[in-house]
């Protein structure tokens, strides 16, 4: 399943070079700005990055934008003015994401997840994708302005400018929020809204997110931990260790020792960044391994087994076949390549 999204992803992303990111801005139907490649300047945004990608931004009214954001990359740097009043909210529809922001803060999000946050916190941050590629969308909201081109019948129920500046914005703190039925509801549409009809989707789903924010109460709601810069770097360091010495295997014990980190927080930040606990992650790792491998190379699968940390072909089978529903040596006659 990733496999066929990653070949999906790159041939949206066909056209962007490596170092790139495109930035699309809509302003009214029709009428579209293209910003290729390099340090954009729409929007005051920079992004750095080795990888590629596209972001397109799309003005529903006056105060709020809505930009969806497709990247294929391990890192992106972004820089735009810091703004205490205006407010982001993130959604992540595909990928993972850890976003280092300020004050050494990181948040981590699976797919479903959001993160609520002023434009100060992320005005200089670095947004790392652990599994190599990120799609979301982001809807950003001048509290300032945004009520200003609102219906007056749509108020209804609605906090004002200040309530939700003071909720979201005065701590100049991201707060991440698990994915949960209501906004998945929310986001979903923003996804699937027919083209000719987008940006009608757009506004009534933005009036949709102020009274979910409006009711929102981070004192009840399940809000995710958040991790200082320096463990999740840590934790990065555990990782690459461990993917590169796959022929070996470590306790968490070792690993704590190791590294020096208490055991309790090695496997909840590793859980965190990369969203399963170790010993999934590793077998999810080791399979895909001996999957390459099996493609390959001609190396026997007792061999094979041995590389990816499995002390016998026995373990090894039984642990592709639940994975994969398919034994070893039928995977290989299915998928060997010839040259």
């Amino acid at each position: 399943m990733k496999e066929q999204y990653e070949n999906s992803l790159r041939q949206r992303l066909d056209g962007v070079p490596d170092g790139c990111f495109k930035i699309k801005e809509h302003r009214e139907p029709g009428e579209e700005i293209n910003n290729t490649c390099g340090v954009s300047q729409l929007k005051s945004l920079e992004t750095k990055t080795e990888g590629r990608g596209i972001i397109e931004i799309f003005t529903v009214f006056p105060g709020a934008e809505v930009s969806s954001h497709l990247y294929m990359a391990d890192k992106v740097g972004f820089h735009h003015s810091p703004e205490d009043h205006i407010l982001e909210i993130n959604h992540c529809r595909r990928g993972r994401i850890g976003w280092n922001m300020k004050g050494d803060v990181s948040v981590y999000l699976g797919e479903g997840d959001i993160c609520i946050h002023s434009t100060e916190c992320c005005a200089d941050s670095v947004m790392t994708l652990p599994l190599g590629y990120y799609e979301g969308i982001t809807v950003s909201i001048d509290l300032f302005t945004v009520f200003e081109g609102l219906p007056k019948t749509a108020r209804g129920g609605m906090a004002g400018e200040r309530e939700l500046y003071e909720r979201f914005c005065a701590s100049a703190r991201p707060m991440a929020v698990p994915g949960g039925e209501r906004t998945k509801e929310i986001f979903s549409a923003l996804y699937h809204a027919p083209r000719e009809q987008r940006l009608s989707y757009f506004r009534l789903k933005v009036q949709e997110l102020l009274l979910y924010l409006s009711a929102f109460d981070p004192v009840k709601e399940r809000v995710m931990d958040q991790y200082v810069s320096r463990q999740t770097e840590l934790v990065k360091e555990i990782h690459d260790f461990i993917t590169e010495h796959m022929d070996e295997r470590f306790t968490i014990e070792e690993l704590s020792k190791k590294y020096l980190i208490n055991t309790s927080s090695l496997k909840s930040v590793f859980k965190a960044v990369y969203g399963q606990p170790i010993a999934s992650y590793m077998k999810g790792c080791r399979i895909r391994k001996g999957m390459e491998l099996l493609r390959d190379t001609d190396e026997t699968i007792a061999a094979i087994a041995a590389r990816v940390g499995y002390e016998t072909q026995g373990k090894f089978t039984k642990a592709f076949k639940e994975e994969l529903k398919i034994l070893p040596s039928q995977y290989r006659r299915q998928t060997k390549r010839t040259v």
